[in-house]
Order: C-alpha cells, then structure tokens, then sequence
C-alpha cells in the first residue's frame, strides 16, 4: 500500500493522472466547432469544446456577408428558379483558378441548403439576400433580414443551442498542444489551460473534431508562404495562428494548398477593417483617387484586389448612398464607426475624398446610365440592381488585407482528415478554414460561412457514426 501511495504521489507530481473522458473532442469553437458539437450531441455523444482564446467564436464573429446557398426556399420566393448545387459548384471551381478538389465543392454546394435550413431551424433570422457577390452567377446569398453581420448571428444561434444540450461543455482559454493516438486511431488531446491558474491535463477521447480555423493573423507564415504579402494587414482575430496545422502534423496528416491565400480587396488601410463584399452586391461601386472606376466590381476577389492593388498609391474608394446606409446595418455601422466620408453633392464627396469633382461626376453619370440601361458598357459588370445614387453619398477609402487562406489538412468528402497512406486517420475529422481543397486559389465570399456550417455538420455526424461502429 505504501509503494502504491508513492507511485499515486509521483505520477500526480509528473502530471500524467490526470486524465477525463469524453466521446468526442471539438477543437475550436467557431462556426464549425460548434456545428459538429450540436451534431454529435444530438446522436447522444458527450461532447468538450476546447477554445483557446478568452471568448468563443474565432473568425466567424468577423464574418460579416452572408451565406451562400443554391436552391433554397428563399430563392425561389425571390423569383431565382435557375440555380443549382452544380452551377454554385461550378462558380466556386472557376472563382477557385479549378486548383479545388471538385468533390470537395460539390460536397458544398450538394448541402449547403441543407445547412442553411437548419440554421434557420435553430432559429437564425435569415433572409435571401438579392445581388450577387463576386464570382457568382446567381444571387444566393443569405442572411439576417436585418443586414446585419451574418457570423454574429451564427454564433447567437449555434452558441444558444450548444448551452441548452447538457452533454455539450465549452472551454474558453484551452488550448490543445497535442493530438494523442493508440493503435493507430486517435485518442484524446493533451490541454493546457490559460489565465492565473495554468495546467496541464489530457482527455481520453474516441474521436476530435479539429475546427481550429486558418492561419491569417500569422503574418510571419503568411509571408513565408507568399513574400508578396509581406506587410498586409489582417481581417482575421488574431488567434488565427495556424496551430491546428501543427497538431495534425503530429499525427501525420497530409495538406494542401498552403499557399493560396486570399487577400480581400476591401479592408480599410492600416487598420483591417473589413468592408463587406455584400457593399457591392447592394450597388457599391470602386472608384479611385482620380475619381474613376477602374474593375467591374464583381469579379472574384482576387481579381478585384490586384485591379486595386494596381492603382498608384494601391488603394481605392468605395461609395455607397444614403438608402443603403438607412436599410442595412452593416452600411450604417461603417459610418458610426467614422470609417466613412460623406457628401450632400458631388462637389462635398469630391472634397472629402480629394479626388477631381469633375471625374467622381463622370462617374456617377456613367454607372446612372449602365443601371438604366441595365448594361455596364465601360467594365461589363453583370448585375445593376440597385441605382446607388440617393445623397447623401458615402465613401470609404480600401486597400487588400490577408482575409482567407484556402489551403489547409487534406479532408475527403466525409471530413475525415487524410494521413501519409493517403487513407483517413482513425477518429479524426477536420471542418472549416482549417482545412484545404474546398476553395482551391481563390474563395468566392459567402461559402465560407457555408463550408464551416456544411462541413462542421458532416464533421460532427461522421464522427459520432464512427463511435458506433
């Protein structure tokens, strides 16, 4: 009994018996982490979400667009009979350069409505949006009714549903540093707590969920990867380090396009600041500091954000009207937020933006005539939906920020993680910006809200059938 005592007091010196169990381990509590948790939870799995930062939410509180979605019932409502899983498909391939792995983004495109009507389920205020983003063909974009900033309200619906499933536990400042396996198969996770009172400890687990998000705050292995950003700003919060990365590299997974990341052609300089790509799906146009316009708008981002990039001083304008600012809350933040110039007449907006009166007039007569006209004779942009012209007009000025790194962990269309064999690794499963092949080299805005719903979905499903296998 002695010996026994001593080996307690020495194992618990060392910190090795301190082990919880749990089914399934979510690491990451963003829009994919918490998906997967509701999921295996309503199979009747005991699930632990591990955050590492103080509050939850990750990139997805930042994500302020919408949601793509084909063939919804909203769509239809709104007259939009002509699109299909396989045309958004199709859209985000092209929007991608074709690099995606095109199972990845049929998978997508199949289950986002799906995705979509559940959030609804959940309770989500979600509307059809009409206009489209850049790179689509079709307007299928969704969120709050409101205009409102579309991550916000996921993480309302998700977070409020996780805290009403008892077998559901989230903790903030955990961060895991270690993906633990046996046989083959994965195990558990190794833990270190943040804050005042830090610890180690591990949880035996029957599967993880990594959900950690990408690595766009990373600004050292950002520029590793592409010397060319070097120096961009950043939209991401900056826990998006990558560490997930590191932690499915332990185990032996495989990755894929690391380098395609994307830059947001419409952050506000030095500070980050996203502006909404659904700015420009609503009428918003890019002029720049000669007054001019200079890109069809509606182009993929990184199209958009080279044409910017290419100007003199690599920034450009972004206007906006009064009726825009007055019905979405998104507009109407930006200008509270004093991000914002404004005009009564084009004499005051040229002023303040200090660009040449007689060109920003030029220009707006110019994109008058193409929403009259409904044809874009000078860039060819596909949609006029709204005239953009009630004063008092608004402008911002933009530049490109590291927004999205489309590379990531190899997952096949079940969101199994794919190890050095080329085959899954046992137990572990991988959802969201974490993980590449779904966007390929350019990811058109609005499917990521729905990859990390879509794929966190799948990710939680299949793990919790793994289990009962």
């Amino acid at each position: 009994m002695k010996k026994l005592c001593i080996a307690l007091v020495s194992a618990l010196a060392l910190g090795i018996v301190n082990a919880e169990e749990t089914d399934l381990v979510v690491v990451g509590s963003g829009g994919a982490g918490l998906s997967a948790a509701i999921m295996a939870a309503q199979q009747g799995k005991k699930v632990i979400v591990l955050e590492k930062m103080p509050i939850i939410g990750g990139n997805t509180l930042r994500s302020e667009g919408g949601m793509n979605a084909a063939g919804t019932l909203q769509q239809l409502e709104h007259g939009i009979m002509n699109d299909s899983a396989m045309r958004m498909s199709m859209d985000a391939q092209k929007g991608g350069h074709y690099l995606n792995n095109p199972e990845l983004t049929l998978t997508l495109a199949e289950n986002a409505k799906d995705a979509e009507a559940w959030l609804l389920s959940l309770g989500a205020p979600f509307c059809h949006r009409m206009g489209r983003g850049g790179g689509q063909t079709a307007a299928r974009g969704h969120g709050p009714c409101d205009g409102s900033a579309v991550g916000q309200s996921v993480m309302k619906v998700l977070y409020g549903t996780a805290k009403k499933i008892p077998t559901i536990e989230i903790r903030p400042l955990n961060q895991v540093t270690e993906l633990l396996t046996k046989d083959g198969k994965i195990s558990g996770v190794k833990v270190e707590t943040k804050g005042k009172d830090k610890k180690d400890y591990t949880i035996d687990a029957k599967a993880v969920v990594l959900a950690t998000g990408g690595f766009g705050a990373n600004a050292k292995l950002i520029s590793s990867l592409r010397p060319e950003y070097k120096g961009f700003a950043t939209t991401n919060q900056p826990g998006a380090l990558g560490e997930g990365l590191d932690l499915a590299k332990g185990v032996g997974a495989t990755f894929v396009d690391l380098r395609e990341i994307q830059a947001h052609p419409t952050a506000v300089p030095v500070k980050g600041i996203l502006i909404s790509e659904s700015m420009r799906a609503r009428g918003g146009y890019l002029v720049n500091n000669e007054g001019n316009r200079f890109v069809n708008e509606l182009q993929p981002r990184d199209v958009v954000a080279a044409a910017v990039l290419a100007q003199p001083t690599g920034k450009a304008w972004l206007l906006i009207d009064d009726k825009l600012v007055k019905s979405n809350k998104l507009a109407a933040g930006y200008v509270s937020q004093g991000l914002m110039v404004s005009g009564k007449n084009v004499d005051e907006l040229a002023k303040a933006m200090g660009v040449p009166a007689k060109n920003l007039k030029a220009t707006m007569d110019q994109y008058q005539k193409a929403f009259e006209t409904k044809k874009d004779e000078a860039f060819g942009r596909p949609e006029m939906v709204v005239a953009n012209n009630v004063w008092p007009m608004y402008a911002v000025q933009i530049t490109p920020a590291i927004h999205h790194t489309m590379g990531g962990v190899r997952i096949n269309k079940n969101a199994e993680v794919i190890g050095v064999t080329a085959k899954p690794i046992p137990g572990l499963y991988a959802a969201g910006e974490v993980t590449g092949g779904v966007h390929g080299g350019n990811r058109i805005g609005g499917n990521a809200v729905a990859d990390i719903i879509t794929f966190g979905r799948i990710a939680g499903a299949n793990a919790a059938n793994y289990m009962t296998k």
